[in-house]
């Protein structure tokens, strides 16, 4: 009898045991990429034309022209240097000022 007693407490915190790794994978990994991606796709749909981009490569840039999805950009000052480049390439936006 209290063999059965044993097991049974056993298999309740081996069930608690799961539960609580599968909360703190979703914590500590799910939760996190959610909100990245998130905050991507807000940083995607507020891209304008003029705005001042960070590419993945590291070039610093400004749009030219948007499509649904891709941007071309024109990279210094050298106005002849524009590449065409999927949206998903950008990862920082930054707004011109007012007073330019």
């Amino acid at each position: 009898m209290n063999f059965l007693t044993a097991s049974g407490m056993g298999t309740g915190f081996m069930i608690v045991y799961i539960i609580a790794i599968v909360a703190m994978m979703y914590f500590l990994m799910i939760r996190p990429q959610k909100k990245q991606k998130q905050k991507q796709a807000e940083l995607m749909a507020s891209m304008a034309i003029g705005d001042s981009v960070l590419t993945t490569s590291g070039f610093y840039g400004v749009i030219i022209d948007i499509t649904d999805d891709t941007v071309i950009v024109e990279f210094g000052s050298n106005k002849n240097c524009r590449i065409p480049m999927q949206k998903e390439a950008i990862v920082q936006i930054e707004k011109p000022s007012i007073g330019e």
